[in-house]
């Protein structure tokens, strides 16, 4: 059995570059590291689980959710990237609606979540949708500058605190 196993599904690479950080943070020989989508034939034995995702709709994919519901005894910590603004309380509704998945039997050790790039048809979607009417495109230009400012996601600090976070989970061991 692991010590430690770090999954993700990561459509853009962002979750990927979380994953590749804690699972480079975490001691020992005893771990490994893989997508999600590569599993095949079952969940690898591991003491902990560090789970990342990228955010769609404010919560992981299904595939993600049903991963988690088959957790039971365990360690878990979660981790994603998700597009929208860089705001703790909506992080903690991502968390949140993906805690829900895991069996009470399991340890929480919390969750991190960051901003990460988007494919450039989400901002030319915002685009198109702009109208002339300044009710209507003031919600979209906020989307837009938001796009812009993930550009930039993961940066080297938040891949960095996906480090420290998976450190002050093992603190929580």
């Amino acid at each position: 059995m692991l010590d430690y196993m770090v999954l993700y599904q990561s459509e853009t690479g962002n979750t990927k570059k979380l994953a590749t950080s804690i699972f480079a943070a975490l001691p020992g020989m005893a771990k490994d590291l893989r997508s999600i989508d590569e599993l095949g034939d079952g969940l690898p034995d591991a003491s902990t689980y560090f789970i990342g995702f990228c955010v769609h709709r404010g919560t992981c994919s299904l595939e993600v959710g049903n991963l988690l519901s088959s957790i039971s005894g365990k360690s878990v910590a979660l981790f994603g990237t998700c597009g929208a603004a860089n705001i703790d309380n909506y992080y903690k509704n991502i968390e949140n609606s993906a805690r829900i998945w895991l069996e009470d039997d399991n340890l929480y050790l919390g969750g991190f979540f960051c901003q990460g790039k988007m494919p450039l048809q989400i901002r030319q979607k915002y685009e198109s949708m702009l109208n002339g009417d300044e009710n209507h495109d003031s919600h979209l230009k906020l989307q837009l500058q938001n796009f812009d400012q993930a550009m930039i996601h993961p940066t080297k600090e938040d891949l960095e605190h996906a480090a420290a976070f998976a450190k002050e989970c093992l603190s929580r061991l």
